[in-house]
Formats: structure tokens, sequence, C-alpha cells
């Protein structure tokens, strides 16, 4: 896992896409051939400029000190109707889940999702055509030829929302660093005071039978993290990406269902569409309670119509039932996925 300061996810880069090459006037001059005519060539076309999906990547830390990225430009044309050389594209590698803006007009761009799946920051310029594309029965020696076309230039905002199965959604302090690190092989920092998590941590649950699924630890919310206290409105966009939510509240809170609803307004005030992903509610440090002075809790979430998971990070209690609910809500989400990905066009 790379350190808090690797952790980039929002960049504004400046994208130049060559230029178009020009095309040439250009007149065939070979022995015996008394009227060679115009042979002029076609300028090459410019590179563009293109993000590419690349799963081993998690930070848009490689494009963060990229001020300005540029394609090469076409060459010209040239005699013998030879068209110039095009400039090779520019592939810039990203993370899946990146998003892209103009930033200029606020443009919707696009986003990659998939492994090698790739979108169009700035296309390059077309180019020109040569004295001999002007040859006609009415004009059979044309002294002209077109200049290229300029590739496109702007301004590009990459936003990335991480993409994972299951996000950890809860307060700080609440225990969500340890729960992944108890559930995957990732090494979150850890300590006894709030805000320990500063940017997203990333973790693998991985079973014998090869299948698996990605859990995300965001920042811990506060109330007032829609409208930018604590660390939340950096962070709430990555929960958009989060097929399941998983609430984790500490049975040491004075009120976990009050809890559980302060967090569940930051989510609409943030965007209400996040209240429509299935969600887990999971009581966390259950060690610290006695399973006979568990029951108004039990109580209290179900005339909410949920059923919480009482589980401890520190003991292990509670999570192989866990873990068997989020699995199953993962494969269902992804057949779910899969069947609504077969009538795409």
């Amino acid at each position: 896992m790379q350190g808090e300061s690797d952790f980039i996810d929002y960049v504004k880069v400046r994208v130049e896409a060559g230029d178009g090459g020009a095309g040439v006037v250009h007149w065939r001059r070979e022995k015996f051939v008394p009227r060679g005519g115009p042979d002029g060539g076609d300028g090459g076309e410019g590179g563009s400029i293109w993000i590419e999906g690349d799963p081993q990547k998690w930070t848009l830390l490689d494009v963060k000190f990229r001020r300005v990225i540029k394609a090469p430009s076409g060459e010209p044309g040239r005699g013998q109707c030879q068209k110039g050389a095009s400039g090779e594209d520019v592939i810039i590698r990203v993370p899946l889940g990146t998003t892209a803006w103009e930033d200029e007009t606020g443009a919707f761009l696009g986003e990659v999702l998939r492994p090698g799946e790739r979108l169009l920051l700035a296309k390059g310029g077309q180019g020109g055509r040569g004295n001999h594309a002007f040859r006609s029965p009415t004009l059979r020696a044309p002294d002209f030829a077109e200049p290229g076309q300029p590739g496109e230039k702007k301004w590009i905002r990459l936003e990335l929302k991480l993409l994972a199965d299951v996000c950890l959604v809860g307060p700080p302090n609440a225990g969500k660093s340890t729960l992944l690190s108890v559930l995957t092989r990732a090494r979150p920092k850890i300590a006894p005071y709030p805000f320990t998590t500063l940017v997203p941590q990333l973790g693998v649950v991985q079973e014998e039978r090869g299948r698996s699924f990605v859990i995300a630890d965001l920042p811990g919310l506060i109330e007032g993290a829609s409208q930018g206290k604590g660390l939340g409105l950096r962070f709430l966009r990555h929960v958009e990406r989060g097929a399941i939510l998983l609430f984790l509240l500490p049975l040491d809170h004075p009120d976990p269902l009050a809890l559980f609803h302060q967090l569940r307004h930051e989510l609409a005030a943030y965007h209400a569409p996040l209240l429509e992903k299935p969600f887990f509610v999971a009581l966390n440090k259950a060690d610290l309670v006695p399973p006979e002075a568990r029951e108004p809790y039990r109580k209290a979430f179900q005339q909410e119509g949920i059923n919480p998971f009482f589980i401890s990070g520190a003991t292990h209690e509670g999570l192989d039932a866990l873990l068997t609910a989020l699995r199953q809500a993962v494969e269902t989400h992804r057949g779910t996925t899969k069947k609504q990905e077969a009538y795409l066009p």
C-alpha cells in the first residue's frame, strides 16, 4: 500500500494534441516524362491523447506533476504522393474509476471502468491535403495545398472514484482500519485517536476457492461532512463507486442508531442516490458489551427494518457471519451487473 502523500485523486492538467502536418505543393520531375503533373503528398495526422484504465494503479500521482502533456505533430507530406508520418498517440494510464472533465466548460468527457478501456481527451489535428489531391480534369496543375489542422488543446480535470465492492462507512475511530486489517492483507495505520485514516485504503478479501472482493476503508465522516467539514467532502465521491455499503458503528457511542441516521443524512446531502445502494450495519467493539446487554441495540435497529451484525475487530467475534453476508451480496451484485452488460450495445 502506498503512503498517504502518494494518494492523489484529483488533478488538473493541460493536454495538447499534435497538429496535423501540412500538405505540400510538388511537381513530378522525371526524365522522359514531359507532363509529370502534381504529386504533392498529404500531411500526417497529429497524435491524440488518451487515458487508459490500468488495474495496477490506484492513484493519479503519475499525472500530478505533468503539468502539460503534449502529443507529437504529424510530418508534412512529400513528393511522389508520399503522406507524412503521423504523430504517435500519447496514452496516460490511470486507475479504474477515473473520470475526465473539460475544465473550462465543465463538459463531462467520460470515465474508464474496465482494464484497457480508453477515453479520448484531445484529438490530433487532421493532416492537410497536398496538391495531388486537388487534381481534376478542369484543374490539371493545382499550385496550392492545405495546411494541417491544429490539434485540440485544453485543460482537463481528472477525478478518481475508487472502484470497490464494499465501502466501509463510519465515524472517526469506529474501528474501520482494524476491521480492514483483519479481513484482508491491507495494513492501514491504526491508532487510538480520530482521523487516523487520511486517505482511502483498499484491501482484498481472498478465499481458498479463488473468489475475492475488494473492501475500501474511507476516512471517517462527521456531521457536516457533505458541507466540507472534516475529511468527508473530499472522499465522499469514492462512496459513489462502492457496490455495497457497510456502516460500521462503535458500540461505545451513546446512540449508535442516531449515529447511523446521521451518516445516512450526510450521504443523502452529498448524493441522494447513495441511499439506494444495498447496505449492512455492523455494530463494532462488541467485546465491550456483554451479550445480554446487546438486545436493546438489536431491537432498536430491527424496528427500522435492519438486522445488525455484532462484531469485534479485536476478538474477531461475528466476522464469519458478516463475511458470508457480504460475499453473497457481492456475488448477487456481480451477477446483476453481468446481466445488464449483456444487453448493452
